[in-house]
């Protein structure tokens, strides 16, 4: 493994991250607590708690998960898309570097920053509302699985497009509203039982089910299940890049 190679891409994006902190951190950080504010005033006047647990703190875990699937799709499509579109990817190719070490640099950066603005989230949120986590090792280990996750998604949407509009399609219309979807601001027992049954479909519900447990030690499925659902997705996205660099689809064509 060529750790100097992976050091230096993810310290290449890690430095565009802080050359424009407006726009990597501070931003989705406001968007997030606007979330908080509207929805923790709005819904929570009218819902004190769920299963025990106040409004504010139950959709604070949804709003981490949405920050950190849209934080870690947006910074790894964007990360390799931008040496596509300027042609620096054929120095990449190149260079003595396995796939590997390309996609541990780019992955790894994209999830540090997810992960980074989800802490500052969390910390934030602690200051209006009481949070406890009864499960802090596996609230970190959620994070992790869900952000590598994501950022390998991403690494594939930005193979994949080919403009702009395209690198903004999936989140736009697939990630923000499948984690609404997904008891980001509700528990799916709130629901019918035939609409609960139809969340079930949505896989973003096992993210969000998993990660609010290590946080209140309650889940709207089996933990394991959770957990099961990370692996296989974890595992797909790495099939799916190895193929993409043995066959050079969207790479050298």
């Amino acid at each position: 493994m060529n750790w100097i190679s992976i050091w230096a891409i993810y310290r290449f994006e890690m430095s565009r991250t802080f050359r424009t902190i407006a726009q990597s951190v501070v931003s989705p950080v406001i968007s997030t607590a606007l979330y908080f504010v509207v929805f923790g005033s709005a819904i929570g006047s009218r819902i004190e708690s769920v299963e025990g647990i106040g409004y504010g703190a139950f959709i604070v875990p949804g709003l981490i998960m949405l920050t950190v699937l849209q934080q870690a799709v947006s910074n790894a499509s964007f990360g390799i898309y931008f040496p596509k579109f300027i042609g620096t990817i054929y120095e990449l190719l190149t260079a003595p570097m396995s796939f590997l070490e390309v996609v541990a640099g780019y992955v790894g950066a994209a999830a540090t920053k997810a992960v980074m603005i989800a802490l500052i989230i969390l910390l934030t949120a602690s200051f209006f509302v009481d949070l406890r986590i009864a499960h802090p090792v596996w609230m970190v280990a959620f994070l992790l699985l869900t952000a590598v996750s994501f950022s390998l998604l991403g690494f594939i949407i930005g193979i994949w497009a080919r403009n702009f509009e395209q690198l903004q399609l999936v989140p736009l219309l697939m990630i923000t509203p499948l984690v609404f979807l997904g008891g980001a601001f509700y528990s799916s027992t709130m629901l019918p039982p035939f609409w609960a049954a139809v969340t079930r479909f949505n896989p973003v519900l096992y993210l969000i089910s998993g990660f609010r447990w290590s946080f209140y030690d309650m889940a709207e499925v089996p933990v394991a299940i959770s957990l099961l659902a990370i692996g296989v997705f974890l595992a797909a996205c790495l099939g799916i890049v190895w193929w993409i660099f043995r066959t050079g689809w969207r790479i050298r064509q």
